[in-house]
């Protein structure tokens, strides 16, 4: 019944209704996010909803442009072993399509804590993140073009872009750091160190 009911779905404020029911079962818990690395439900197919690489959630082929919506939404992702994603209930797992990261950092705050800085990032979705051992940032080179794209760590396996503007000031924070005898171009937050590249190939990539 539950998967008849995901499919016959006509727009996403129906389906966030349905979702908003089940994930109220959250283990007694009132606020916080629903407990989804908990659940076990059975998997009822696909659904046609997209997260683009901007961050822009799609429903059926059109833009979800309420807010509220969205973040219901992303409270109920999971990516599971298998490098899926899927919206997870207490009785029903589905499965969605994810250009890039499910998550766009949109924001970033630049604060001290004992002396050290720290940084903190906030998602499209409202998220609010302190990098740091548990939050690692990791980078890629990818494209044509071999462009730099940090993700930050969000919860589980879920993940956040960097968007571009992020990325720029991120970066006019890094530093020199030797790692095993090699010079690699590193950001800090925190404790935490996180390399981006050897300082030899940052060079030629800007050359």
């Amino acid at each position: 019944m539950a998967s008849e009911e995901i499919r016959s779905t006509s727009d996403a404020a129906s389906l966030a209704a349905l979702i908003s029911r089940a994930a109220g079962d959250s283990g007694g818990r009132k606020k916080g996010l629903p407990p989804v690395d908990q659940w076990n439900p059975p998997f009822c197919g696909d659904i046609d909803m997209e997260i683009r690489a901007d961050g822009t959630w799609f429903y059926m082929g059109t833009p979800i442009g309420r807010a509220p919506l969205v973040r219901l939404f992303s409270t109920v992702l999971r990516k599971d072993a298998d490098e899926k994603t899927y919206l997870v209930t207490p009785v029903e797992k589905v499965g969605i399509r994810v250009v890039d990261a499910p998550f766009v950092a949109v924001e970033m705050s630049v604060t001290e804590r004992d002396g050290k800085r720290l940084l903190t990032f906030r998602t499209n979705v409202g998220d609010v993140v302190e990098a740091g051992r548990e939050h690692p940032i990791r980078f890629v080179i990818r494209g044509d073009n071999d462009e730099l794209k940090p993700y930050l760590h969000v919860r589980g396996r879920l993940e956040a872009l960097v968007t571009r503007a992020v990325m720029y000031d991120l970066v006019e924070l890094g530093e020199t750091v030797e790692i095993a005898g090699r010079e690699i171009f590193c950001i800090r937050s925190g404790t935490s160190i996180f390399p981006v590249m050897p300082v030899a190939e940052l060079d030629a990539l800007t050359r």
